[in-house]
């Protein structure tokens, strides 16, 4: 623990200039690591679904709170449009098309096929950190970085009715029950509408005792960023409890507190805590990775499977990234780096097993080696290019991406 806390630290800054990132180093300790001889445990997920679950929707919610802290723009339906594209329209057929791929080149059945699709369809706001906005007031928000985190921020929790479409498909396979009403209404109405609304007041609720009650006791007062996890678990749990999406009510949780005074310090240290807890759980979740990897995560991976899984990084997520951006005001280059830098991570690993906890399907380690082959593969291919990418841009638009940095 004491040596991947001092690489939390140190790591960051080691790779920043290089094109590598920090959840390479840490797949590539844990693979090390669990390939020692003395270590026994096998980190599977399908061996402890409840802690996989459990643990990635830990890592996802701490990643939510940081990224919606830390997006200095104002939220407007025209300005935040770009968002909304990646949302209403790249994500949908995303679905759609791995949904399609999943059941006729790998003859999965349409519901489970669903459930794939559903769990690799939303970008993931945890290991997206190096094509992110920088921290609160930092200048680091341009079009691409602000698509990329928003997009990150919201689809996560715009997945889950898809995720319940697909367990109640597969529950209700052969039978008459009727179902369609009580998602519609429950699962994709009440549970979006509460979550959102959850999160506004949680968030206005938190801003005011931060920055606007008596300055003696307002929480800014203690200087200690800490605020913000409270606000995360706070959010979360009401949202659970009203039975809503947790992951949109932790997201606009963090955008109302933020708006609650945007310009002040005290952000910037909520900012910070949050980061450096969700950059030591990642850590942590990335060596079982790892160990999982080394354990038979990809045993059932089929070379039809791998195929897969290079359509849906290299095809699908490009192709449907162009087609949310047909008509929108940006140079070709920032549409290329949007389309393409759509990281499926850990938000994959809790959708999966959410949906593998709630219904039985044959095959899973299958399901669980192809989701395990495209965080693998996305984790690699986008971990290699980010930084030329994104630094080459910078110097596009006449920033100097080593003062950037160094800011």
């Amino acid at each position: 623990m004491g040596i991947l806390i001092a690489l939390v630290a140190w790591l960051p800054l080691a790779l920043k200039r290089l094109p590598l990132s920090l959840p390479i180093v840490c797949i590539a300790l844990g693979a090390a690591l669990f390939s020692l001889p003395q270590v026994t445990l096998r980190p599977l997920p399908i061996l402890y679904p409840d802690i996989a679950e459990r643990f990635s929707e830990f890592v996802v919610i701490i990643a939510l709170m940081g990224a919606g802290l830390k997006i200095d723009r104002v939220f407007a339906w025209r300005r935040w449009s770009i968002t909304w594209r990646l949302l209403a329209i790249t994500m949908p057929l995303g679905i759609v098309a791995i949904t399609l791929i999943a059941a006729w080149g790998m003859d999965l059945p349409w519901a489970v096929a669903l459930l794939l699709a559903a769990s690799l369809a939303p970008t993931d706001p945890v290991l997206a950190a190096d094509v992110q906005v920088g921290p609160p007031k930092s200048g680091e928000e341009d079009e691409v970085r602000f698509g990329l985190t928003s997009e990150a921020g919201l689809n996560d929790g715009l997945a889950f009715p898809v995720v319940h479409l697909a367990i109640i498909l597969i529950t209700v396979a052969g039978t008459s029950d009727p179902w369609f009403t009580e998602w519609l209404s429950y699962r994709v109405l009440w549970e979006t509408a509460v979550g959102i609304g959850t999160g506004w007041v949680i968030g206005r609720l938190f801003g005011w005792l931060t920055f606007h009650v008596p300055a003696e006791t307002k929480l800014a007062k203690t200087g200690d960023g800490l605020i913000a996890l409270a606000a995360t678990f706070v959010s979360y749990g009401v949202s659970e409890i009203g039975h809503a999406y947790g992951f949109l009510t932790v997201f606009v949780t963090a955008l109302s507190f933020r708006h609650a005074h945007r310009d002040h310090k005290f952000q910037r240290d909520m900012h910070d805590v949050t980061e450096q807890i969700e950059r030591l759980a990642m850590m942590v979740l990335l060596l079982l990775f790892g160990g999982a990897l080394v354990s038979g995560l990809l045993s059932a991976v089929t070379w039809v499977d791998a195929v897969v899984a290079l359509i849906i990084l290299l095809i699908v997520r490009p192709v449907t990234g162009m087609i949310g951006l047909i008509g929108y005001r940006a140079d070709l280059g920032e549409k290329i780096t949007l389309a393409f830098f759509g990281i499926r991570g850990v938000g994959s690993i809790y959708y999966l097993a959410y949906g593998l906890n709630h219904v039985d399907v044959a095959g899973a380690d299958r399901l669980w080696g192809l989701v395990g082959l495209v965080i693998t593969l996305s984790i690699l291919l986008h971990g290699l290019t980010v930084t030329p990418v994104m630094r080459t841009l910078d110097r596009e638009r006449g920033r100097d991406p080593d003062k950037t940095s160094e800011a």
